[in-house]
């Protein structure tokens, strides 16, 4: 196997999701619905076209609805075939894994995106590997990963996803010092949510990263960062010296949706962009922009 090709992909699904409660008290954050599709499946979906064959999920107590979501629905199958829905099947087959695919890991203490990596390692092994997170859904002509994958497959070492945000927000980020404006260029720097004022620049990474073994390595030894938690940023960081970072400045649109506003707006703009929603979701948007605001 080349040391290039990526098979496993590591999807971070601990959290509790508490932006959005009180709906996140009985179901998963991964589970909300994006239109007709929950979260996870996009994120699955991107790192299929991706070429990735081994999916892991970093869980905790309570995300049983996930596990349940890939699992086989055999009465429901049943039900649409008989009544003919083939659409409605083959919609229903998209979310169905193979056997074996998946793999779960609990995170038993929430200590940070780097511990939740690191709750991997063993399943990882000493090979490259994805991570995917959920909350960051990416709208592309070519998805995401599989751009890092291309670009990965000529640097080697570590890749990231990077895409510029306003300075106001450098705060909420990991923040990238590069060598160049290119499309795929050199880290030079990273530095986990710095003030505006100490940022090296704008250039932000998002949640698409693919990673040395070596990470592994670091993170397992590595004191807590910002925040008091186990920072992926910090052993990505300690690799620049060593197995090389770079950052891909990605082609593609990205919805927070760990937010409420990036949430809607997401399910505003993949709606827009569906022929069956389109005419009357533009109709319904135009009559609401177009009313009088009450005075308070």
């Amino acid at each position: 196997m080349s040391k290039h090709h990526v098979r496993k992909a590591v999807f971070p699904v601990a959290g509790l999701g508490t932006r959005f409660l009180p709906v996140t008290k009985s179901i998963p954050k991964e589970i909300m619905p994006l239109v007709d599709r929950p979260l996870i499946q996009y994120a699955i979906d991107e790192a299929r076209q991706a070429g990735i064959e081994d999916f892991i999920f970093v869980t905790s107590r309570g995300k049983s609805a996930l596990e349940d979501y890939f699992d086989e629905a055999p009465a429901l199958s049943d039900a649409l075939r008989r009544t003919g829905k083939t659409a409605l099947l083959a919609e229903l087959e998209r979310s169905r894994m193979p056997s074996g695919s998946i793999a779960y890991v609990r995170q038993n203490e929430a200590r940070g995106l780097g511990h939740a990596v690191l709750c991997a390692a063993r399943l990882i092994g000493d090979e490259p590997f994805a991570v995917v997170l959920p909350d960051d859904v990416i709208s592309a002509d070519t998805p995401c990963l599989r751009q890092m994958a291309e670009a990965y497959a000529e640097t080697g070492g570590n890749i990231v996803a990077a895409m510029k945000v306003p300075p106001a927000r450098v705060a909420s980020y990991g923040i990238l010092d590069v060598a160049s404006d290119d499309r795929v260029t050199r880290v030079r720097g990273m530095v986990e949510k710095p003030d505006p004022a100490d940022a090296p620049s704008n250039l932000a990474v998002i949640g698409r990263y693919i990673l040395s073994p070596s990470v592994l390595r670091r993170l397992a030894i590595q004191p807590p960062g910002a925040g008091g938690e186990v920072q992926l940023t910090d052993a990505i960081a300690a690799e620049i010296a060593g197995t090389g970072v770079h950052a891909l400045r990605f082609e593609g649109e990205r919805f927070d949706c760990g937010t409420k506003s990036g949430y809607l707006r997401a399910i505003v703009a993949f709606a827009l962009a569906r022929d069956d929603l389109r005419d009357d979701l533009s109709s319904f948007l135009h009559s609401v922009t177009a009313r009088p605001i009450a005075a308070e």
